[in-house]
């Protein structure tokens, strides 16, 4: 049986969301933008037609706040939403691959009016969550990732693009900037064009493979292959953990005080630690930083400490302990802080670690609280419960967030409200 690919791709995913819940946006230009509001992250097609880019600062852009619909990043809801998404796309094909946030490949061998199930797809996704979706639909991972683009551009394919047979192929790869190939970088493009490579379809049909090789290494090889319909990338089941965990941001106003750092990094160990037991591993290190603003004409002062543990842990409380004596340490008075960050890494897999019985370890004990706290904040609200060295202060030290939208579908106090 032939391999056959789909890659599900939500239209401007962040900007989607927000739309979700504010029906009156459709066809208006929305951006939402990064943390503390500092450049576009996401854009619609009404809003790029205005000449914003991606990454452009919000100070560069903020003249059009009249025309402009802005929202500060809302990631507790895009996540609930990718959520529903993925599991709605699970249960629509035998084998899916998350690839991130907003989209998916999956695997439809055996399915016959291809085309027709791209729609269902995309019909039942609008349907049932009310994300618009690409659904581009080949015989390799890359071929779909070009399909998928056309989907979204093209308004005759209706947002689905079968590349199936050969000739829709070479149509669609001559259409193709080389740049715009899935696993091309920029730096990788301009080399190939050296080589009168300026589309997938040149690519493709390059006869030396040697050049090909020295350019692109074996991964380069196989995009070729890929582009010529055989696969090499398959479904992966499984997604790789994260080697390391890192959660730093910049402060919405300066921070001087031990209590209020102190406050701010157990906020943020909380985070990363959460994060962590996700993926099902244990840590056995972690640094702390904080800095002052290096754009400011002040004294300036950047503290990094790092310490090893004794034993792997995923236990909250045990590393909000370490990052506190951390902060301690490094700590200077005087300085004004701009930013801060931990960092937690050298993981072990919570089935698969050596422990020194003769020094402090998570017992299943706390291992049971961590699942039970986790499991509250995932259905009533991140950070329901928490450590009180997390503080109950207005967090005056959190990021800008202006735009910020209401969490609709994870916190009971932001539910969307109607009038009788």
């Amino acid at each position: 049986m032939s391999q056959v690919f789909a890659l599900v791709d939500c239209n401007s995913f962040y900007c989607s969301c927000e739309r979700l819940f504010r029906p009156e946006l459709k066809n208006k230009p929305v951006v939402v933008l990064s943390n503390n509001d500092g450049c576009a992250i996401a854009r619609t097609n009404e809003a790029k037609a205005l000449g914003i880019k991606m990454g452009e600062p919000f100070f560069k852009i903020k003249q059009l706040e009249k025309k402009v619909h802005f929202f500060s990043s809302n990631f507790s809801l895009y996540t609930n939403i990718s959520d529903r998404v993925m599991n709605t796309l699970k249960s629509m094909a035998p084998d899916i691959q998350v690839y991130s946030v907003d989209e998916a490949f999956l695997d439809l061998a055996g399915i016959h009016n291809l085309e027709e199930y791209g729609q269902k797809i995309k019909n039942t996704i609008l349907t049932h969550i009310g994300i618009p979706v690409g659904v581009g639909i080949a015989p390799t991972k890359v071929l779909a990732k070009i399909a998928n683009r056309i989907a979204k551009k093209s308004q005759k394919a209706n947002g689905v693009v079968s590349l199936m047979s050969r000739y829709l192929q070479d149509i669609a790869l001559e259409r193709t900037p080389i740049e715009d190939v899935w696993g091309i970088g920029r730096k990788s493009a301009e080399k190939l064009k050296l080589l009168r490579i300026y589309t997938a379809k040149d690519l493709r049909d390059y006869a030396n493979e040697r050049h090909i090789q020295q350019i692109l290494t074996i991964t380069g090889m196989q995009i070729k292959l890929e582009l010529n319909g055989i696969s090499c990338f398959p479904l992966e089941q499984d997604v790789e953990k994260k080697k390391e965990i890192m959660c730093s941001r910049s402060f919405s106003q300066m921070v001087e005080d031990l209590p209020s750092l102190r406050r701010i990094i157990s906020n943020y160990v909380s985070d990363a630690a959460e994060k962590m037991r996700r993926q099902d591993s244990l840590c056995m290190e972690i640094s702390v930083f904080a800095r002052t603003n290096p754009f400011q004409n002040t004294p300036q002062y950047f503290m990094y400490e790092n310490q090893k543990l004794k034993n792997p842990t995923c236990d909250t409380h045990k590393l909000i302990e370490v990052a506190l004596e951390l902060i301690e340490k490094g700590y200077q008075a005087g300085f004004q802080y701009k930013k801060a960050g931990i960092r937690i890494s050298n993981f072990f897999n919570t089935s698969e670690y050596q422990m020194d019985f003769l020094e402090p370890h998570d017992t299943e004990k706390d291992m049971r609280l961590m699942k039970c706290i986790d499991h509250i904040n995932y259905v009533y609200g991140s950070s329901i419960i928490k450590s009180m060295a997390c503080g109950t202060d207005g967090f005056s030290w959190r990021m800008n967030r202006k735009f910020k939208s209401p969490r609709y579908t994870t916190n009971w106090n932001e539910l969307m409200k109607f009038k009788a």
